[in-house]
């Protein structure tokens, strides 16, 4: 068997192979960071991203289905706590829907997710997998793409100021608010993974999971990306 890898060579793995596949270089991302995106492609984009977002809350919880320490369970429910936030208007949730109106979608069709793609409720529900199906630690390495996204955020907020102003700024808070919880989340996510994958298994099974997430995140922007185009509402 072979022998696990001490923290600063798992740490680079992780990253070797999370980066590369992480979804700030799929053609759509790019071409909403140039400005290319027309405002039908940016609605179906939030659209079908609101998808993703409820399910990050679920998944959330059953990671603290699995933990037995208390200690652990008190910081991983600030997740749920900031997506769903602790009152209604608030949370991570609320502010999506903020952005959703703020480009003209109708919020009872959002809701509805009458509007998502079958390929993007398909990855969304096997990332929801992935987490139940998993042991406590590999749960958590599947939500390492955190590693990458403070500076996904701050590039996203910078390119909608800068090529969507028709978009209000009010409704641009989630990309803000993002950018220093992400990186809070991935901190406190890439310290309990080097920690508890303790053998050459456990993380190998880690960075397995990284990869599968990033491959989740890619999959969805596959499917916006390939979808008919319908005409601008």
């Amino acid at each position: 068997m072979s022998e696990a890898w001490d923290a600063e060579t798992f740490l680079a793995r992780l990253r070797d192979e999370g980066g590369p596949r992480y979804h700030d270089r799929h053609p759509f991302h790019v071409r909403m960071h140039e400005g290319r995106l027309t405002p039908g492609e940016l609605r179906a984009w939030v659209e079908n991203r609101y998808y993703y977002q409820t399910r990050i809350p679920l998944k959330d919880a059953l990671i603290l289905s699995k933990a037995e320490d208390p200690a652990f369970r008190r910081r991983w429910i600030r997740r749920i706590h900031e997506q769903d936030g602790t009152e209604d208007g608030t949370g991570g949730i609320a502010d999506w829907e903020r952005l959703a109106q703020g480009l003209g979608v109708d919020l009872r069709a959002l809701r509805s997710f009458s509007r998502v793609l079958p390929a993007v409720r398909f990855a969304c529900d096997a990332y929801v997998a992935l987490v139940r199906e998993s042991p406590l630690v590999v749960a958590v390495a599947a939500s390492l793409t955190e590693l990458f996204s403070p500076a996904l955020m701050a590039a996203r907020l910078a390119a909608w100021e800068r090529h969507y102003p028709w978009v209000d700024r009010a409704a641009l808070a989630y990309f803000r608010t993002r950018i220093e919880r992400a990186k809070v989340d991935s901190d406190e996510a890439i310290s309990f993974v080097l920690a508890h994958a303790t053998t050459r298994e456990l993380q190998e099974r880690c960075v397995d999971a990284l990869v599968r997430k990033a491959e989740i995140l890619w999959a969805i922007l596959d499917a916006i990306e390939r979808a008919p185009r319908e005409e601008e509402r």
